[in-house]
């Protein structure tokens, strides 16, 4: 053979093994090397690291990261969740649901307060979710429609405080009690 017919041989094999290499390093940088928690003020990271059931090793795939994500969200503790691959590590960024400090009612001049309280899902000393708080909303405008006033409203408002805690309260818009007048 001359060389004009080794060269493209040549070639090919420095350009398949490139190739290989590339393959093998780009997998390599495939699999989590360090997982690293951010945001979290009250839940510790090895809670977070339980939720997540991703150790160091696993693969960056986008299934178990889904799963994990998931997860994290299921818990109720956290309002934002986010993850993403810095170089070989995971960093898992959460932002925590507030606790609550205190329930109040403004504007209830026909049912108790503590009538209302006592129907409330959502207490003091509990992480604060949207969903709990639609929920005790719902639960609230039932109660007033047994009672008679099927015009009420209820506007619950957050009013946020140092060390990620609130003060819920609901206003009430209680509106006239419905009669029947004649049947």
């Amino acid at each position: 053979m001359n060389r004009i017919q080794i060269l493209p041989k040549v070639a090919a094999v420095i350009l398949l093994m490139a190739v290989l290499l590339f393959a093998s390093h780009a997998f390599a940088a495939e699999v989590i090397r360090d997982i690293q928690v951010e945001g979290n003020q009250r839940v510790e990271t090895a809670t977070v690291l339980s939720y997540i059931d991703i150790k160091k090793g696993d693969p960056f795939d986008q299934g178990l990261l889904d799963r994990a994500l998931k997860a994290l969200y299921a818990t109720g503790l956290f309002a934002d969740v986010s993850m993403q691959q810095k170089e070989s590590a995971l960093v898992v960024s959460v932002v925590e649901n507030p606790i609550i400090n205190e329930i109040r009612f403004e504007g209830n001049d026909e049912l108790k307060t503590e009538n209302l309280q006592s129907e409330l899902q959502l207490k003091p000393r509990q992480v604060l979710t949207r969903t709990k708080v639609q929920a005790d909303v719902d639960r609230l405008q039932e109660i007033y429609r047994l009672s008679g006033r099927f015009s009420a409203l209820i506007d619950p408002k957050i009013i946020k405080l140092d060390q990620n805690r609130v003060h819920l309260v609901f206003e009430v818009s209680e509106g006239p009690e419905t009669k029947i007048s004649r049947i």
